[in-house]
């Protein structure tokens, strides 16, 4: 019989997946309709691309994720995230991702309840592999968001995220 300690770390790995996939599937969906073009237009001279937003999301998983709590080396160029401006179709920018994201979630999937306690630095902060996962999901929820408020704003249309779905259940009590 597994213990709540197991359980739950299970269960925390099972939510962080789950929400990576919405964060993937909403990037996908957002990005449907828009051309390459517009991938790597900026708002304004402050706001980043889409594109810098897809590099920056890749580098930043790779860090925490796949570099962090998988223990392998840190390689990250972070300055290039915001600092390219062109030379990556959407097409390359959401293969990246994608590979991006299935490494974290299998590095995820696979950590032991030993590295999701374990302390270690990253980015000059001190987290658990718990708080890892939690800083991955977050950021690329967190990103996802900009992403979609920016394709709305060029597109001037719903993205339809949850079409189909009735988002005015009640809870089950």
């Amino acid at each position: 019989m597994r213990n709540q300690e197991s359980i739950l770390a299970e269960e925390i790995k099972s939510a962080a997946l789950y929400r990576m996939d919405e964060s993937s599937r909403m990037i996908a969906i957002a990005l449907k309709d828009l051309s390459d073009a517009k991938i790597w237009e900026r708002p304004n001279g402050i706001s980043n691309s889409i594109g810098n937003q897809l590099l920056h999301l890749c580098g930043n998983i790779t860090q925490y994720a796949i570099s962090s709590l998988g223990e392998t080396l840190d390689t990250r160029d972070r300055d290039a995230e915001f600092t390219t401006v062109n030379g990556l179709s959407k097409a390359e920018l959401l293969a990246k991702l994608e590979a991006t994201v299935s490494k974290a979630k299998e590095v995820i999937e696979n950590c032991s309840m030993d590295n999701l306690i374990r302390l270690r630095k990253v980015q000059g902060f001190e987290l658990t592999g718990i708080g890892i996962i939690m800083h991955v999901v977050e950021h690329y929820s967190y990103h996802t968001g900009q992403i979609a408020f920016w394709v709305k704003q060029a597109k001037n249309k719903p993205l339809g995220f949850y079409e189909g779905t009735d988002l005015n259940n009640k809870n089950d009590l």
